[in-house]
């Protein structure tokens, strides 16, 4: 959902996560000077079909096909400019727990655009400390720090009994976007958007058949 905020045209959401998963393949085949790839590796490594690959990169208007596949490092470029990669979305990490902190650390955001400004939370002990860089702070100056910084996104990693009242707190502090880390169903108004990261579905998903 992240990156359906600056992309010209609609891709569904199954493409995008089709696509970044090429992308962490292409990325290994520049690490290891591998100059080609085709749709059939791509589709090898993931398991999934030739044709759906082929279909997918299609959308690119990647101009870096030859008769020996496509061109790695052409087709990384075209995979970030379609999902804007270089375009900066500023967040704020709403909640400085174990989650919030490990997303903090994790400086692999920064190749997808996404740049973490600070981090918030009404816990004294943890206000005025540092993660990774960033701040930790009272979340009564995230308004303030939002209008001055133009944040797009808010990434809730709050306890679920305060997700919805944290939820009701950035909506009027103007964050159009929230990534909702927390296990419950936000109510927001229309002109905003909830990305919900449900890990525990994911999970169950995952180990249904277990």
């Amino acid at each position: 959902m992240v990156y359906n905020l600056i992309m010209e045209k609609k891709i569904s959401d199954k493409v995008i996560n089709r696509l970044t998963l090429y992308h962490c393949i292409l990325d290994d085949y520049i690490v290891d000077n591998i100059e080609f790839i085709s749709s059939k590796q791509i589709a090898t490594l993931l398991k999934i079909d030739d044709s759906q690959v082929r279909k997918d990169i299609n959308i690119l208007n990647n101009s870096g096909k030859c008769r020996v596949g496509y061109i790695v490092k052409e087709l990384k470029k075209s995979i970030e400019k379609t999902l804007g990669f270089a375009k900066k979305k500023n967040a704020f990490i709403i909640g400085a727990g174990n989650l919030g902190m490990a997303l903090a650390k994790y400086d692999n955001f920064t190749n997808y655009g996404l740049n973490i400004i600070a981090l918030f939370d009404n816990d004294k002990k943890k206000i005025g400390g540092t993660i990774n860089y960033k701040m930790v702070l009272d979340i009564e100056k995230l308004p303030n720090l939002a209008r001055k910084t133009n944040v797009d996104i808010a990434i809730l990693t709050v306890p679920k009994a305060f997700a919805q009242s944290t939820a009701d707190f950035l909506v009027k502090a103007n964050i159009k976007y929230i990534w909702n880390f927390a296990p419950v169903v936000l109510n927001v108004p229309d002109d905003v958007q909830v990305w919900n990261e449900n890990l525990m579905g994911n999970f169950l998903q995952f180990t249904y058949n277990i």
